[in-house]
This record gives structure tokens, sequence and C-alpha cells, in this order.
């Protein structure tokens, strides 16, 4: 038992479906599918109005239908929902880089060594649902524990947008009392199978050897006898490389003077050049990132032919990017400056740093 890790299992509630809803405020509120409704349909995904009527993803269309006469089919726009799942691994990434996404609308975090935050898992967990709710209006759900499996686990209890704690002292009592069908890893054939064994619930797998698991199931049974007793030494793998160093931070109060705004750029711009410098890592193209109170977001871009290998050049950029697009928004609640086609490649995760302003006077 690895019980001094940090792993975070964050999921997406209904994500495709919620991206429509978000999308469409007149499909708020309603049962509707993510997916085509012919005869050869399939529900790529289901809003939770329409999961009260047992519509689950993976379900033919016809069968969805008739489960709920009203569910309203909405066509997938993966584009789309590529584009917010991006937006939300930046602030995955803002924490660690050690991110493993298993899909555009989850992900394993370890933060064991966080980049930024409390050295508290849970207020990590905490914040990050809150940072992607005000960055997408979408809400996440959250399990947090010392392996994979256990945070897999728990972010599926609370659902949606809940969050669940297991802790090393609570890990084995809580396997113990958890029905078979629950365990990751252990789908509705095999839980079936146990059932007729009398196995029901943790406590009744963990009475069998492994031995006797490995002759009931093959080798997955030495992964039931280890997950039973919460071993799971799997690491977080990244997969991810980023092009691109960059800082931003959302304020307390929104900012609407400009030499405010300014104020703000150039202390992120330094802290983006001091990693460039230390780094020996310089790039050709700045971007600044702007957020409005509305969570309207700008981006505008200038690419040289060389690197930028002095502040001074960067931060002249940063202004003008802001001040030539000055006419398009009032305030901003978030400044960010990055800087990509880097000299070197950043692989396994590129840097995002985050900056804590004090509250001016």
């Amino acid at each position: 038992m690895i019980a001094n890790r940090k792993i975070i299992h964050i999921d997406m509630d209904a994500f495709y479906a919620s991206v429509e809803q978000r999308d469409f405020p007149e499909l708020r509120g309603k049962p509707i599918a993510v997916g085509g409704s012919g005869k050869r349909g399939v529900v790529a995904a289901a809003s939770y109005e329409a999961r009260r009527y047992g519509v689950r993803s993976a379900m033919p269309s016809v069968t969805a239908q008739r489960l709920c006469p009203d569910l309203i089919f909405v066509k997938s726009r993966f584009d789309r929902y590529r584009e917010l799942s991006h937006q939300i691994r930046e602030i995955f990434f803002s924490y660690t880089e050690l991110v493993e996404p298993l899909s555009l609308d989850e992900a394993y975090l370890d933060i064991t060594e966080p980049k930024r935050g409390p050295r508290s898992a849970t207020l990590i967990a905490e914040a990050i649902r809150q940072e992607i709710w005000e960055a997408t209006q979408l809400t996440a759900s959250a399990g947090v524990s010392f392996n994979k499996f256990l945070a897999k686990i728990a972010s599926d209890i609370n659902k949606p947008n809940g969050m669940k704690v297991i802790t090393p002292a609570e890990a084995l009592p809580f396997l113990e009392q958890l029905p078979i069908e629950k365990f990751h890893g252990i789908g509705k054939v095999t839980a079936k199978r146990m059932h007729q064994m009398r196995i029901f619930t943790g406590a009744d797998l963990k009475k069998l050897s492994e031995i006797d698991l490995v002759q009931r199931f093959g080798k997955v049974g030495r992964f039931y006898y280890k997950i039973v007793r919460a071993e799971d030494d799997r690491q977080v793998k990244p997969d991810r490389i980023r092009k691109s160093i960059g800082a931003e931070r959302t304020f307390f109060e929104d900012i609407r003077e400009t030499a405010e705004m300014k104020e703000r750029l150039n202390y992120v711009s330094k802290k983006v050049f001091e990693y460039m410098k230390n780094s020996d890592n310089f790039g050709r193209t700045v971007t600044v990132k702007i957020k409005t109170p509305e969570f309207q977001i700008l981006t505008r871009s200038r690419t040289f032919s060389s690197e930028i290998r002095q502040f001074e050049q960067l931060l002249n950029v940063v202004y003008e990017l802001l001040e030539s697009n000055r006419d398009q928004f009032e305030a901003v609640r978030l400044l960010g400056v990055s800087v990509s086609n880097l000299s070197k490649e950043v692989a396994q995760g590129g840097v995002q740093l985050e900056i804590d302003f004090p509250e001016l006077p």
C-alpha cells in the first residue's frame, strides 16, 4: 500500500450532454441524448434528466426512445467537446505535470508534489472543480485517494457535482462493504458470476486466496486479490507534449483600468521570461489571454522570425497586444501570457506557471 501518494480522479458530469445544455439553454432541464436517432443510432451520452428513465451511453437509440418518449436527440459536436476538454486539461496541468487523460472527460492527476495551491489533495480537488466551473460552467466530480483504483471508485460515489475522499485508514473498511459490482474492473458478467459464487461484497471477495481467484478467474484473479486489499501501485502516466511556457492569474476583483492590467501583465511576463531564461528555452510566438467578467476568452498572438531573448521585447509585445484589442472589453477577470514555438520541445508536459497576486490596496 503506497499511502503517501495523492491521486485525484476527475470525471466530468455527463460531459457531452452537459456541453449541449450549456451551449443551448433551451435544452437545460430536459432529457437529451447525444447521438443518432435513427434505427441504428447509438447514444453517446445522456443528460441526467434522461438517465432517470434508464437511458445510458452505448444504448441503441430506439431503446432509449422507448424508455423516454420525450427524449431529445442532439447530434454530437466533437470539435466542441475537444475544445472544452483542452481548456479543462489546462487547469489540471497548472497543478501538476502528472496528468493521465483517459478520455475527453476524465483524467488521473498525481498531486503528491503540486506545482501550486495547498498541500492538501482534498483542497486541490475542490479548487480544480471550482476552476472548471468558473471557466466552463460545467460540473465535475472528483475522487481523492492514495492510488488510482480507489480514486476512480471514489469519483463515482457522489455524482453529479460531488467529491469523495478515501484515506488510507478508511480504504479497507470501505472496500469490505462495497458491493462487488461497484468495483472498477469487475463488469456485469463477472459480477453476476461472483453473485452465483455468493460473493456480494468486498468482504466476501477477500475471503478467497490469490490461488483460488486465479483458478476461478485466470490471471485477472491476481488483480482482484490486490484491489480488494487496496493494493494498486500503478503510476499516473502523462501522455502529452506541450510547446509553450505560460502563466495566468484569475483576480479577486475585476480589473477595469488599463494601467492596472499592464501592472499585472508585467509581473506575469517577468515570471514567464525568468523560466525561459533559466531553462534556456526561448520562443518565437507570444500570446496574451484575456477573460472577461462574462467568461468570454480572447487570445491574441504575434509570431517573430527569431526567439524573443530580451524581457523588454517580450513586455513590449504583450503591451501592444493588450492595447490593440483594448476596445473589445471593458474589464478583465483573468490575464495570461504564454510563449510558444520554443527552441526546445518540452516533452512530458510543458510549463504552466501560476502567480499568486496579493490584493491591491
